[in-house]
C-alpha cells in the first residue's frame, strides 16, 4: 500500500514541477511566429510618444513644461516574454517602500510570478498599492544589470492586471517595461523598487534611460 502511495506522490510532484517550469519559459515559439506582435508593440510606443508630447496630463506638460523628445527603447525581443501563474502569498505582508523624494509608502506584497532566463528560474514579486485617487493597482517593480546604465537608475515598472481565476496564466512581457514619471521630470516622485526586486541579468527589453539635460 505504501509503495503505491509513494509512487502516486512522486508522479504528482513531477507533474507540478513540470507545469511550474513550463509556465516560466519564454514564449518565443509563440510570438516568433506571430507577425502582428512586434508591430503592435512598436505601434503602442509611437502612440505613447504622441501622448507624452501633446497631452496636458503628460509628465512633459502637467507640472511645468519639460522639453520633449521621443522615448527610447530596446528592440522588441520575444525572449523576454514569459508565461506564469501568480502564486499569492499565504500571509500578505504590508511593507514600506520609499519614493524618490524620500516619502514612505505602504504597499501589500501580494504574490509572485516566475520567469526563466538562461535556464535559471527567478521569482518576481507582485505588489498591490492604492493611488492618491484611491484606486487599487497591481504592479511589478524591478531593477537589473542595465539599471543606471542603459535603463533608468531608479528602476522600471510593468503593470499587472489581476485576474479572478486562480489558475489564470499571465503574460509577463518585459517589452512593456516602462519608466516612472520621475524619469522625465523632477516634479514627480516615484516608487523605488525594493532591493529584493533586483534581477541579476541584463533585461534588454522595454524602455531605456531617458536622456534629457533637464532631468539628468
Amino acid at each position: 500500500m505504501f509503495f503505491y502511495y509513494f509512487n502516486y506522490m512522486i508522479k504528482k510532484y513531477y507533474s507540478i514541477l513540470f507545469a511550474f517550469v513550463l509556465f516560466a519559459l519564454p514564449v518565443k515559439g509563440i510570438y516568433g511566429q506571430n507577425n502582428e506582435y512586434i508591430p503592435s508593440i512598436e505601434k503602442s510606443r509611437a502612440e505613447k510618444d504622441v501622448y507624452m508630447r501633446d497631452s496636458a496630463s503628460s509628465p512633459f506638460n502637467f507640472k511645468g513644461k519639460v522639453q520633449f523628445e521621443p522615448l527610447k527603447y530596446f528592440p522588441v525581443d520575444t525572449n523576454f516574454v514569459f508565461k506564469s501563474k501568480l502564486i499569492p502569498f499565504q500571509h500578505k505582508d504590508t511593507v514600506q517602500i520609499y519614493g524618490t523624494k524620500g516619502e514612505g509608502r505602504k504597499v501589500l506584497k501580494y504574490g509572485y510570478v516566475t520567469i526563466e532566463i538562461n535556464k535559471k528560474l527567478y521569482r518576481i514579486n507582485v505588489y498591490k498599492g492604492t493611488s492618491k485617487q484611491g484606486e487599487e493597482y497591481y504592479s511589478i517593480w524591478f531593477t537589473d544589470k542595465t539599471t543606471g546604465h542603459e535603463s533608468y537608475y531608479v528602476g522600471r515598472y510593468i503593470d499587472f492586471e489581476l485576474n479572478t481565476d486562480k489558475d489564470f496564466i499571465y503574460t509577463i512581457d518585459f517589452n512593456l517595461a516602462y519608466n516612472p514619471y520621475c524619469a522625465y521630470s523632477y516634479a514627480y516622485s516615484c516608487a523605488i523598487p525594493p532591493k529584493e526586486e533586483y534581477i541579476p541579468v541584463s533585461i534588454t527589453a522595454g524602455e531605456k534611460i531617458f536622456h534629457n539635460a533637464e532631468t539628468e
